[in-house]
């Protein structure tokens, strides 16, 4: 099974998985939470989370340059951002719905191979970031050590960021002549997960 298949097949298996029950997501306080550990494996447990932090790698991976790291950088900050606004009880309108979108619209960005100005994309994934981390802050356990745990979750999810990029340098070892094809492929199935998670949500 060549590269391509490999990466089809998870996308396949990703998109499949977003059709469990909203039980299944990130977005719960349930069972024991303290400190970094915890908060740094949260962001693995929820394809709704998942999908659009890979997602947000392999478009900037797509944009190259500054945008490899000012990107990534954009959307942890922000999701901070969030995150702290959840604990303060301050509140953000159409959250889960917005979460949702953020797959729907990164893996629409990635299929159609978008060249957003640097700015743009950072405002872009910005926005959904408020919306990511708002949730988790607003929904973290009382439980949870406040920092530490922010510092792990934040930590997780560049890392999937960094699972994202390199995706992305994968995808660009396929050449000139494979390699749009499974751009497209990845941002598409992505995409399609997203429709069904927002199926679930709206």
């Amino acid at each position: 099974m060549n590269a391509y298949h490999r990466i089809l097949g998870g996308l396949a298996l990703a998109a499949t998985i977003a059709g469990m029950p909203a039980a299944a997501l990130a977005h719960t306080g349930v069972g024991a939470v303290h400190g970094f550990a915890p908060g740094f494996l949260h962001p693995l447990t929820g394809i709704d989370h998942i999908l659009a932090m890979v997602m947000v790698g392999v478009f900037a991976w797509q944009l190259g340059g500054r945008a490899l790291w000012l990107v990534p950088a954009a959307f942890v900050t922000l999701m901070a951002a969030g995150g702290a606004l959840g604990v303060a009880g301050i509140p953000v309108p159409f959250v889960e719905v917005g979460i949702a979108l953020s797959v729907v619209v990164l893996g629409a960005v990635v299929a159609l191979g978008l060249r957003a100005p640097l700015a743009v994309a950072m405002g872009l994934v910005g926005l959904f970031a408020i919306c990511h981390g708002h949730a988790h802050g607003a929904e973290m356990p009382e439980d949870a050590g406040g920092l530490a745990y922010g510092v792990g979750f934040m930590l997780g999810t560049a890392l999937l960021h960094m699972a994202g990029l390199g995706l992305g340098f994968l995808i660009g070892r396929a050449g000139d002549r494979h390699g749009p094809l499974i751009v497209r492929s990845v941002g598409g199935l992505a995409a399609l997960a997203g429709v069904v998670l927002l199926g679930g949500v709206a």
